[in-house]
């Protein structure tokens, strides 16, 4: 993109403060300036928002699906395309295509699939998300049984060989199937280290965040929870200042009340993000799908096994954002950096995402006052719709 663009006719938040009478401008796909609305280059392309707010793109860090398929049926560069695409009109210009617990050939293919939607510099596309296989049985949720396993040495050296391909990759696993001493090994080679569908306690996650884990996945969900005497991974997740923690914000899988306790107790300065662990039901009308040889039923926003355990999420960016301000009844200039800052620190990639500042990327979400979806552009282009 060559051509100088003026956003104007809207409110801009730029990830920490509000812009009122003001114009971002982006040119070459990156941002360039937020102008006061009369000192818009005279020979930029106006777009006039015509009202609404404008803010840094939506990252999830957390994507089974979209548009009909899932990474695991389909690990191959159209289903990551097809993904990105899916989310693109709910506000997310960045994201990491997630595979749940598969085999080795499935695992494979996906990272090949990741590699070469880097290389191709594929838009919406930040990395990948290994969760699984090594994870506790205890706490499996809809990962399949048969497929979880230990970490062993030659797992260790696929990962750090696929970091090289990857802008990101992350990986969640469970003290149960990984050591210490494999998470710190992990972390210094560039892996983000999430803890997840574990059953370990609080002492034991502790010690794994200072190994090198700075992140918790799914927080509440598939976890040991906060006892009286027992904090659990929940709990350490939420005391512990250097690690991150995603949060599925639909009413389902976290109560709002207990959403709104670990936002007040949370420990900084990593905080709290929004993903959506979406299916392939997201952007579509599909009622069923499948997920390693077993049926998911979309029913009354949730998305279940036969048994009731609930797998993933049939949500979407913008839903958790409005979820998080008109329910939970946050700020929406926090509710806005949950969504995009908080999960761009947590990946190491602020510096170029979540935020509006000159030389960041014109990653945009455009909404209406009322949190309804206007547009959005990846890299300054428009690809809602």
């Amino acid at each position: 993109m060559s051509k100088q663009l003026a956003f104007t006719g809207a409110r801009i938040f730029d990830g920490a403060d509000w812009h009122d009478n003001a114009a971002l401008i982006v040119s070459d796909g990156l941002v360039e300036a937020i102008a006061k609305r009369d000192d818009t280059p005279s020979d930029a392309e106006i777009v006039d928002l015509g009202g609404g707010i404008l803010a840094p793109g939506f990252i999830d860090l957390q994507v089974n699906g979209g548009g009909g398929v899932m990474l695991n049926d389909h690990p191959d560069l159209a289903s990551i395309e097809t993904i990105c695409r899916a989310h693109a009109p709910f506000g997310t210009t960045a994201l990491l295509p997630t595979l749940i617990t598969d085999t080795p050939e499935i695992t494979a293919a996906a990272i090949a699939a990741g590699a070469e939607a880097a290389q191709r510099k594929l838009p919406g596309f930040l990395g990948l998300h290994l969760e699984g296989p090594h994870l506790s049985l205890a706490r499996k949720g809809a990962h399949d049984p048969k497929l979880i396993r230990p970490m062993n040495d030659a797992d260790e050296a696929a990962l750090i060989a696929t970091r090289a391909k990857l802008p990101v990759l992350q990986t969640t696993v469970a003290p149960e199937s990984v050591t210490a001493a494999q998470v710190e090994v992990l972390a210094k080679a560039g892996i983000v280290v999430s803890l997840g569908h574990s059953d370990t306690d609080y002492a034991t996650a502790t010690t794994y965040a200072k190994a090198g884990a700075s992140m918790a996945t799914h927080l509440f969900n598939a976890m040991s929870q906060i006892g009286n005497r027992e904090p659990g991974l929940a709990g350490a997740a939420i005391d512990s200042g250097t690690m991150f923690a995603g949060l599925i914000a639909d009413g389902i899988h976290v109560h709002p009340a207990t959403i709104e306790i670990a936002l007040k107790a949370k420990q900084g300065p990593a905080r709290i993000f929004l993903v959506t662990d979406a299916m392939a039901t997201i952007g579509t009308d599909m009622t069923e799908f499948t997920l390693n040889g077993r049926t998911v039923y979309r029913k009354d926003g949730s998305l279940r096994l036969a048994d009731g355990t609930l797998a993933g999420a049939d949500l979407d960016m913008i839903s958790a954002v409005r979820f998080m301000h008109q329910v939970v009844g946050i700020e929406l200039a926090e509710a806005l950096r949950m969504a995009s800052l908080y999960a761009a620190e947590a990946v190491g990639q602020s510096h170029r995402l979540g935020r509006f500042a000159k030389g960041t990327a014109a990653d945009i979400v455009a909404l209406s006052d009322d949190l309804a979806m206007k547009g959005t552009w990846i890299g300054g282009e428009d690809v809602f719709g």
